[in-house]
């Protein structure tokens, strides 16, 4: 993204929350960043092209944070799960623009939920994807199916846990951690 195009997300993205989606208008959006109302309509052509482009942007900023936790912590597993998966759970929790479309979708006139929404599938996929590869790198003699399926089934128990916790969020990711170090150790372990 060019930073013009970065302005105006983050503009587009700040009057979500603060009024939810229906609230924004390309012309304040402009104003915001710093452009002219040309410029946005340039950008993205449409409102809905102003949705998609920040629905990729909350994606990318999401896998983007799953990718750093697992880093931060080289060839500790637990250490790693633990961060990916509590980080992600406190972000989801902490997340503006998410509060602000479940809050202004209860009434069913937020135009932006299907844009986050029909993301979900891409959600669980590249976020299932970093797992995989930083998985991959420290198991490099793991077998891959069993690999996949591990990152596979941790992204969608973190994610059901975003959607219904049970538990607090540290509680959560310790339990998730310690399930993550026993799917990836029996994917390692030769049978």
């Amino acid at each position: 993204m060019g930073e013009a195009r970065d302005a105006i997300v983050e503009a587009a993205r700040a009057q979500a929350v603060a009024g939810g989606w229906d609230g924004v208008r390309m012309g304040a959006v402009a104003e915001a960043a710093g452009v002219s109302r040309q410029t946005v309509y340039n950008e993205f052509g449409t409102k809905a092209g102003l949705a998609e482009a920040l629905a990729r942007h909350e994606v990318d900023r999401f896998v983007g944070e799953v990718r750093t936790a697992l880093d931060e912590h080289g060839t500790d597993v637990r250490a790693a799960a633990y961060a990916a998966i509590g980080r992600t759970l406190a972000s989801a929790a902490d997340n503006p623009l998410i509060k602000a479309i479940l809050t202004s979708a209860r009434g069913g006139s937020d135009a932006l939920l299907p844009y986050l929404t029909t993301r979900s599938e891409m959600v669980l996929a590249e976020s299932t994807t970093a797992l995989l590869e930083w998985a991959g790198r420290h198991l490099p003699d793991a077998d891959p199916a069993a690999l996949a399926f591990a990152a596979d089934s941790i992204v969608r128990l973190v994610v059901s846990h975003i959607v219904l916790p049970s538990a607090p969020a540290d509680e959560t990711a310790t339990h998730l951690a310690d399930l993550a170090v026993h799917l990836f150790h029996t994917a390692a372990t030769p049978h």
